[in-house]
């Protein structure tokens, strides 16, 4: 009994998300790279042994995968079919679309599955199917060509960058529901009210944030000072 063979796939999508096309890939990737990293500020206050850490973002998961094509099994003399009759439709995500003026959305999948999880509010609720992106770079190599110097083989090294609208991010992260603490570095010019605002989207709030820090002069805040942002009273 042959076991189920699931094949790597290409989707283009228009701006509502929807799939335009579906791109075939000949041969599955041999692997996957996936990054994910967090962008830290240091805020540096003198007298102390090392600066406070401040999260700033986070950035755009990243993927890379090489993908080959070939077409040598349609002959390598006379008449070859070209490789890139396969590959210039993946290489072509990369240029600018000119209804949408940016390049386009992609979808990438490969089975049930995508490698990564997909987190409502901090909470893992479930695993991907596929992963949205936009493709951010294309290197493409040829590696064999016919004696009239038609290319016969290829690898794509391929990059994509995660693509999550706003609308979709703020769902997942739930921001609205403050049920942690959190941590404020106060900026030169700053005011509880502007602070509070920031954190609870409520200026009248800057009273739960004096009262957490035991503030007895809520005016004169000083720049550099670790203001802690207590969970929102409902």
């Amino acid at each position: 009994m042959s076991e189920a063979y699931a094949q790597a796939y290409f989707e283009r999508l228009d701006a509502q998300g929807k799939v335009v096309k579906r791109l075939n890939i000949q041969f599955n990737p041999a692997e996957l790279s996936m990054e994910k990293a967090a962008q830290i500020a240091e805020i540096a206050i003198p007298g102390i042994d090392s600066p406070i850490l401040q999260f700033i973002r986070g950035q755009n998961e990243k993927v890379t995968l090489e993908l080959f094509f070939d077409t040598t099994e349609q002959g390598t003399g006379p008449g070859a079919a070209p490789v890139t009759t396969r590959t210039n439709e993946f290489y072509a995500l990369v240029k600018m679309s000119g209804r949408e003026h940016a390049p386009p959305r992609c979808r990438f999948g490969w089975g049930a599955e995508f490698p990564g999880l997909v987190h409502q509010a901090g909470e893992v609720i479930g695993a991907r199917k596929a992963f949205d992106c936009v493709v951010e770079s294309i290197r493409q190599k040829f590696t064999l060509f016919s004696p009239e110097g038609v290319p016969l083989r290829a690898t794509l090294a391929v990059s994509l960058r995660e693509y999550k609208s706003l609308e979709t991010q703020l769902q997942q992260l739930n921001l609205q529901s403050a049920d942690h603490t959190r941590v404020h570095i106060v900026q030169r010019g700053e005011t509880l009210p502007q602070i509070a605002y920031i954190a609870y989207q409520d200026p009248a709030k800057w009273r739960l944030i004096a009262q957490a820090n035991g503030l007895l002069r809520p005016r004169e805040l000083q720049p550099g000072m670790v203001l802690e942002l207590p969970p929102e009273r409902t």
